[in-house]
């Protein structure tokens, strides 16, 4: 019980007030039951309590509503739901409404529907354009990969690997189709050991087509440093939270910011692209939440430097669709939906979760004509954070073009290959790959052709 309620407290702190209007519709999913004639034979494959199908704010309501009607198991609710003549009292609005129109429970339908198809991992053309028009509208055609795992990925580990396998890892990630590979950091070596061979790195990939290189710079010597080396486009790192601006780069968020502007300046006169990165975005390890105000005052003052894209970092992984949502939407009323990335850390395994609703973002934000089109992903999910103690890894790269590739969604990324830069990186750290992906395929290898 005391683990329990000491579990309970330290999540507490990264949960705030979501407004209904973001997730309004969760309780209910409105479709004619009749719609589907096999419902009843899905139902009674169910078995189970049909009181625990229910879940959302209305629960009591709406059981108590179909237990006057008579309703009591799924046989009889399938036969309720399909006289289309029923009207009835609608406990959401007090209104009537006609019963086959009438908010049917997401979980009751989702089973319901489930259990009436053969698992595939496979989609027909037809079966992602159907699920897409009613569901996933918002979603882009297309998805830019942004591969972090040669910099944000490996900057955690402790045993330095060598340039040479950095550098092949890099041409093994481009020869799968990722068109943006952010390949390494010119930052101090007494901060980040790992990436001391930064100029070496950057080099040797200057002869490699096909993808562009950023490289992050903390500051006016990093930048110098970088472009000495060959670099055609930068990277600069903000923060949402003062106090991991303060232990990530040892100053407040206005002297960071100030230090940034001196960097896109100089960038802006040698024709370079910037990147900005926020990180800290919906928490932070020492503040816990952060109110999306702050992600907002960042995000404006990168944009007016100049930034050509702002990626916004779950560094800690703690967001969830009800934390992340509001951030966006937020952020969305100031920097133009084009110019937003997302990053995500996995730890509490929600970052698939809180990219697809990066997706759909049109959705709740009905000024926006599609959902945020450009996804930071490490390949087997390397990763982590120097100043972020328990911050595990990024979302999985595999893991994010299966999703991808499901939805029907074009990232112009071979899978396999992915996986092979995974396999290769992690042997040399000695570890298994830290994608889903990758492993389950490992367990039947013979599935790995028809991705």
């Amino acid at each position: 019980m005391l683990a329990a309620k000491a579990i309970d407290g330290k999540l507490s702190r990264w949960r705030s007030f979501v407004p209904i209007k973001y997730f309004a519709s969760l309780p209910a999913f409105e479709r004619p039951i009749s719609a589907h004639e096999d419902l009843t034979s899905g139902a009674n494959a169910l078995g189970g309590s049909f009181s625990d199908t229910f879940c959302g704010r209305n629960d009591a309501m709406e059981a108590e509503n179909f237990k006057n009607q008579g309703v009591n198991d799924f046989t009889s609710l399938v036969k309720y739901r399909n006289d289309e003549n029923i009207i009835r009292p609608s406990p959401w609005n007090g209104q009537k409404a006609v019963a086959s129109s009438y908010c049917f429970p997401n979980r009751v339908h989702d089973m319901l529907y489930m259990s009436l198809r053969n698992f595939s991992s496979q989609s027909s053309a037809t079966s992602v354009t159907d699920v897409k028009t009613k569901f996933l509208g918002s979603i882009p055609k297309f998805v830019k990969v942004v591969e972090v795992g040669p910099r944000d990925g490996l900057q955690n580990e402790k045993a330095i690997v060598p340039t040479a396998v950095k550098v092949d890892l890099i041409k093994m990630l481009v020869s799968s189709g990722l068109s943006v590979v952010e390949a390494t950091s010119f930052v101090s070596p007494k901060w980040v050991p790992q990436l001391a061979d930064a100029k070496d790195v950057l080099e040797a990939i200057q002869s490699v087509e096909g993808a562009k290189f950023p490289v992050l710079t903390p500051n006016l010597k990093g930048f110098a440093a970088a472009v000495a080396a060959g670099a055609k486009e930068v990277a600069i790192f903000a923060a949402a939270s003062e106090s991991f601006s303060m232990s990530n780069l040892n100053c407040s968020i206005k002297d960071s910011l100030n230090r940034y502007h001196d960097v896109a300046c100089a960038a802006r006169n040698s024709s370079i692209p910037v990147r900005g990165y926020i990180s800290c975005v919906v928490g932070c390890p020492v503040e816990g939440a952060v109110s999306p105000s702050q992600v907002v005052y960042v995000a404006k003052a990168l944009l007016a430097m100049g930034c050509t894209e702002i990626s916004l970092g779950d560094t800690i992984g703690v967001g969830t669709p009800g934390t992340v949502v509001p951030m966006l939407e937020a952020v969305l009323e100031v920097v133009p939906v084009e110019k937003l990335a997302v990053h995500f850390h996995d730890t509490y395994g929600q970052a698939l979760s809180n990219i697809l609703v990066s997706l759909q973002i049109f959705w709740s934000c009905k000024n926006y004509m599609m959902g945020i089109r450009t996804v930071d992903s490490a390949v087997s999910g390397l990763g982590g954070c120097p100043y972020a103690k328990g911050a595990s890894g990024n979302v999985a790269t595999e893991d994010v073009v299966y999703m991808l590739n499901g939805l029907g969604v074009k990232t112009n990324v071979d899978l396999q290959k992915v996986i092979l830069a995974g396999d290769f990186i992690c042997k040399h750290l000695g570890r298994s790959p830290g994608s889903k992906v990758a492993k389950a395929l490992s367990r039947v290898p013979e599935n790995a052709s028809k991705l």
